[in-house]
């Protein structure tokens, strides 16, 4: 594995397992640290200008959030996520941001819904603009709000750690042709049946934005493949 993580930058408020905790988190979604890669802790902590502590504290979080799995005498390695985990991942995940759409939709305050309502209006012009890293970072924006407005906080930690379970993916989706466009409607059906207090159509909406997601996912996978096969075989 050759130097391909940036040192860390000691300036932050954060404690210092976290900061090389999110730097693992951003490689393995970046493909910097690729499925099945080993994860060799001396390498990292090297790479990343730390001491193997918060490398190895970083590790075990990232094996909680589904990132890395250690496996007994055989030593730590970036997920292989295969078709049927995330299938299985967004079979869950449905269920719960269905739930937490109509929970939404009985607790959300006006601050909130305002706030929906501007983050909808500024991912459109992410979407003119082609600005994709800042698409990406204001959906989670978004979802994020419409968990914490169902008033759960359990149901706000599980979603979130199915949701970290596919951020690696969450690029390749939405790149793929005419999602930026399906989203924005999906979310604005989203806003319209929580800011009527409809839970039945909050419910609804989540379910076939999801469904979406996930039919896109698999797409944009295909078309990928396809791709790095073709890339294969006119090198051969």
């Amino acid at each position: 594995m050759g130097q391909r993580l940036e040192p860390i930058k000691l300036d932050s408020y954060q404690p210092l397992r976290e900061v090389v905790c999110e730097s693992l988190r951003e490689a393995i979604r970046k493909g910097l640290l690729k499925p099945g890669e080993r994860i060799m802790e001396l390498q990292l902590a090297e790479e990343l200008g730390v001491s193997r502590t918060p490398v190895r504290e970083a590790i075990r979080k990232l094996e909680l959030e589904g990132y890395v799995v250690m496996m007994p005498r055989r030593g730590t390695y970036v997920a292989d996520m295969s078709i049927r985990d995330i299938n299985e991942i967004f079979e869950i995940r449905t269920a719960l941001e269905a739930l937490s759409n109509e929970l939404a939709a009985e607790h959300i305050t006006e601050e909130e819904l305002e706030h929906l309502q501007r983050l909808l209006v500024i991912i459109g012009g992410y979407v003119k603009e082609g600005s994709l890293d800042k698409i990406v970072e204001t959906d989670i924006e978004f979802h994020d709000l419409l968990y914490h407005a169902a008033r759960n906080s359990r149901l706000v930690g599980i979603i979130s750690n199915l949701r970290d379970q596919l951020t690696r993916f969450r690029t390749l989706s939405m790149s793929y042709p005419g999602r930026l466009e399906e989203t924005i409607e999906e979310h604005r059906l989203i806003v319209e049946a929580i800011a009527q207090g409809d839970c039945k159509a909050a419910r609804r909406a989540a379910k076939r934005h999801m469904e979406n997601s996930e039919k896109t996912l698999m797409l944009a996978m295909e078309s990928r493949k396809k791709q790095e096969m073709e890339a294969k075989r006119k090198e051969e």
